[in-house]
């Protein structure tokens, strides 16, 4: 059965973007994005009885909180601890946010309009977070951490405003705490988290919206277009494409076999391989190797090096996925512990079994697609 998994695995792998050089890439998700506000807000909406820990949301919701100082410093040592075959360090694609709601302002406005600060003034108002957007740079300079683009906010803005408009007590009792990524799926809704995802086709004019002047945003604060997107969560409709193409966007996220939303609760599935193009210009790219240390029950070090291995075999960069809940320390140190300690000990694995091994970005491997250089 493993053989043949294998076998359609090689199959699918099989049109698009090959190299025969040992390219990884490292992408992390959710940065910038608040999570979980705190200890005590966990405390306070587990006892209102919001369902916080159904699923994912446990893991996330008991580790996963906006990066602090500490944390940002203690990756960049762990990524600069190791250098490949052209003496580069080991570094990190960082999907983030540039956005979080602004809560004073929406409460003043009765819930009726809604309102973004940017990341630099939601890492200004939370402790131990004063330094982290100058970290970002530090880590751009150093070439540790590129962020590219995951949303304008990790918030689905239309069906959260929707529910505060129409007194979800759930959603006015986690909004008065400062947090939205709890459960809240219900019949005819989408997840707060999903920012793309929809169920009324006018939401596809907030979507554009956020994207252009997320992008903009983007541009202003870190001083360099985002050229790679990933849409959080995954749900994500192709007339969005061209309003992120014509903002910078060189390359999309699509999974294999991606769920499109396109209204009403249907969905169409739409298939994708490494390096094909849409219709603007625009090339996607998979994650192919999983590493996931947060999750307990698996040898994620072992795991991610057989995917890594497979996707050698198939003359294909090494794309990993993992997310910053991973190394956060703000709501469990014991958490960022055990994940720094992982991931360090992935890359000195990747380094053992692939001397020849070529750390890289997401925008310096598009910069190869795009240069077709393919060994």
């Amino acid at each position: 059965m493993l053989f043949f998994k294998d076998n359609v695995k090689r199959i699918l792998n099989f049109p698009g973007w090959h190299t025969n050089r040992k390219i990884v890439v490292i992408e992390s998700d959710d940065w910038g994005s608040i999570r979980m506000p705190s200890s005590e807000v966990y405390r306070n909406l587990k006892q209102h009885g919001i369902d916080i820990e159904t699923g994912d949301n446990l893991i996330y919701n008991q580790n996963d909180t906006l990066e602090r100082s500490s944390d940002l410093e203690l990756l960049f040592e762990v990524l600069d601890s190791v250098k490949d075959c052209q003496d580069n360090s080991a570094k990190m694609t960082a999907v983030s946010v540039v956005a979080n709601p602004d809560f004073g302002k929406i409460k003043a406005h009765h819930f009726q309009s809604y309102f973004h600060e940017s990341v630099v003034d939601t890492f200004a108002r939370h402790a131990g977070c004063e330094r982290s957007f100058e970290l970002w740079k530090v880590g751009v300079e150093k070439g540790l951490f590129k962020p590219q683009f995951h949303a304008r906010e990790h918030l689905n803005v239309g069906e959260w405003m929707r529910a505060l408009q129409t007194n979800d007590a759930d959603a006015h009792f986690a909004f008065e705490n400062g947090f939205w990524g709890y459960n809240n799926v219900k019949v005819g809704r989408v997840s707060f988290q999903a920012a793309f995802d929809f169920i009324h086709p006018d939401d596809l004019k907030l979507q554009t919206e956020s994207i252009e002047s997320g992008l903009d945003l983007f541009e202003q604060l870190l001083g360099y277009q985002a050229s790679y997107f990933v849409p959080t969560n995954g749900p994500f409709n192709h007339s969005l494409e061209p309003v992120a193409a014509k903002k910078g966007i060189k390359l999309m996220y699509g999974s294999r076999f991606q769920s499109m939303p396109v209204g009403f609760g249907k969905t169409k599935t739409i298939y994708h391989y490494f390096g094909q193009r849409n219709s603007s210009n625009q090339r996607y790219i998979m994650r192919n190797a999983m590493f996931e240390p947060v999750q307990s029950g698996q040898d994620w070090v072992g795991s991610c090096l057989k995917d890594i291995a497979f996707a050698f075999q198939c003359r294909q960069p090494a794309v990993i996925c993992t997310h910053r809940v991973n190394y956060m320390g703000g709501l469990r140190i014991v958490n960022r512990s055990r994940g720094l300690s992982q991931l360090s000990q992935l890359l000195k694995s990747i380094l053992k079994f692939w001397p020849d091994t070529e750390f890289k970005t997401t925008d310096e491997l598009e910069k190869m697609m795009l240069n077709k250089i393919e060994s």
